[in-house]
């Protein structure tokens, strides 16, 4: 016959063990960096136009591509690094390789045909109607990035969805509650998206 104190041991000693088995099956909850908003400056990228404009020297001035390596060529500048940088940065550089062929060279860049830096970008993949790659914009949620790719199809799971965000270096994963955002407009489930992030939309099996 078991005492009184073998009896608490044992109830304490199966209490532990569900402890540790719900805490098995419940994934930690997102940092709050991973949660954190963020509003960063455009990133010139590969596949953007700059339109760069160098006051009183039209001659100079055009639009050109950035190349898939990331940099431009304009007259008098050649292979300049332009991915990565504000259009801020880049005109001070632009200035500064100028500066050896034109006195104090005042230079403006405007960016066109957005694509953004490849690691800014947004990836949707799975149970979208169009999987793609979408340049980040501020203020993005994932009500944006789901209308953009023209919904979920018919297969989705949609609360089953996640987002895969790097903080510090490391992966998290968000839930996403995506069918009771789309079909139920649950605006609390309009989760703000971050540079870089992967939205994905698993297929439903039943």
């Amino acid at each position: 016959m078991m005492t009184k104190l073998t009896k608490h041991l044992v109830a304490a000693g199966a209490a532990a063990c569900m402890l540790i088995l719900a805490g098995c099956a419940t994934p930690p909850p997102p940092s709050t960096a991973a949660m954190a908003p963020i509003n960063p400056d455009y990133l010139v990228g590969p596949g953007d136009s700059v339109n760069i404009i160098v006051w009183r020297n039209p001659e100079v001035s055009m639009t050109v591509p950035v190349r898939p390596d990331g940099k431009i060529t304009t007259p008098l500048v050649e292979d300049l690094p332009a991915a990565g940088k504000t259009s801020t940065q880049l005109a001070r550089d632009i200035e500064g390789a100028l500066a050896k062929f034109i006195q104090q060279p005042v230079v403006t860049v405007i960016v066109t045909n957005f694509i953004g830096n490849f690691t800014d970008q947004i990836r949707v993949i799975g149970q979208a109607a169009r999987p793609q790659a979408l340049p980040y914009r501020r203020e993005m949620s994932v009500m944006d990035v789901v209308i953009a790719v023209g919904g979920v199809t018919e297969f989705a799971s949609g609360n089953k969805a996640s987002i895969i965000r790097t903080v510090d270096g490391k992966q998290e994963k968000l839930p996403v509650r995506l069918d009771d955002l789309i079909k139920d407009g649950d605006i609390s489930a309009n989760i703000m998206m971050r540079p870089g992030d992967i939205l994905v939309i698993p297929e439903s099996f039943f």
